[in-house]
């Protein structure tokens, strides 16, 4: 067995490349909104990072932002903002 200790607290190695993913209704302004929150938790965003993919039906949209990550807790801190959000559906 196992001791909690002896687990890894993250799996990631940072610095590194992390994608984000936020999803919500489509005409709302979605794409400002996670790009604004991640702004504020990241140094440096590109533009170019961000890309939009819409559901089927053009009701949902999916954002995705790529960025460098530096900590875990800088991540934790983008996702509890994200999660709170009234536009954001869900974030992966």
């Amino acid at each position: 067995m196992t001791e909690p200790d002896a687990i890894p607290a993250s799996l990631l190695t940072f610095p590194c490349s992390f994608l984000i993913k936020a999803m919500g209704l489509a005409e709302r302004g979605l794409e400002a909104v996670v790009l604004d929150i991640i702004s504020r938790h990241v140094t440096a965003v590109d533009a170019n990072a961000l890309t939009v993919r819409p559901s089927r039906g053009g009701k949902w949209i999916a954002v995705t932002v790529t960025i460098d990550a530096q900590s875990r807790a800088q991540l934790d801190a983008i996702y509890q903002e994200l999660t709170a959000h009234e536009l954001v559906v869900w974030a992966l």
